[in-house]
């Protein structure tokens, strides 16, 4: 099944799908007036539509009828993550983030951070693949890039569970190396229905001594994501993955 995407569907009759959307419709799968196509408006709603008009440029659909996603998310999850220097595993983060299940996600630029800035209509397009891949029907909201001292005190007003995953240096003393044990997000976690929960992951060089001391004075608790050293893009999807796991099961 192709899944094609609109952002203002809501109950309009017909709607003229993007160039890129028409393009992969009738000159990518060959479709024609009378096939029946299946969209999503990224909020959590399906819809069955027919092609009135099969152009390359303008492809007019009809909707024919909507169907509430039955498998949507009963929490609200936000990663605040530092983008790599390299772009590639930070659209590879978001792709995956997509596919596992979060709501929202923060670029944050930290003290250590090697990348200060984003495309954000190439990593917008990087989301909005990964869900018609994967056929969900919510689309993550990519927010701007916000300085780390910023975002934080944005998040004062926040009424959810604040993680930020951090784990002391490993010792230049011991060998063979240890990482030490910090408290896993696991066990931090409070599972509650339509619970909002944001989780910090830091940059390559990891956060400042000083961010976390300013994250934990407003109200973030601090989380250990495993034994290994992970890279950052991998740390963001470990997040989502024990979130979206601990609710499948509870």
């Amino acid at each position: 099944m192709n899944l094609f995407y609109h952002p203002e569907i809501n109950n309009l009759q017909t709607i003229i799908l993007s160039e890129e959307e028409s393009t992969h419709a009738i000159r990518v799968l060959r479709m024609k007036a009378g096939d029946a196509i299946f969209m999503t408006d990224g909020k959590g709603m399906f819809y069955e539509a027919e092609i009135i008009y099969d152009n390359s440029k303008k492809c007019l659909v009809k909707i024919v009828k909507s169907v509430a996603d039955k498998s949507k998310r009963n929490f609200h999850l936000i990663i605040a993550i530092a983008p790599t220097k390299s772009i590639d595993r930070f659209e590879w983060f978001l792709e995956k983030a997509t596919e596992i299940g979060c709501d929202e996600i923060i670029p944050i630029s930290c003290k250590h951070s090697e990348r200060t800035s984003i495309k954000a209509e190439r990593l917008n397009k990087v989301i909005v693949s990964a869900m018609k891949q994967c056929l969900k029907s919510q689309l993550p909201k990519l927010n701007e890039l916000k300085d780390f001292k910023i975002f934080i005190e944005s998040t004062k007003q926040f009424s959810g569970q604040k993680f930020i995953g951090h784990i002391p240096e490993v010792s230049e003393s011991k060998f063979p190396p240890q990482n030490p044990n910090g408290k896993p997000l696991s066990k931090s976690l409070i599972l509650n229905p339509k619970s909002q929960i944001l989780i910090c992951i830091g940059p390559e060089g990891g956060f400042s001594e000083d961010e976390v001391a300013l994250a934990i004075q407003n109200g973030f608790t601090s989380i250990s994501l495993g034994n290994s050293r992970l890279r950052v893009e991998t740390a963001g999807v470990v997040a989502c993955s024990v979130v979206n796991m601990m609710y499948l099961e509870q």
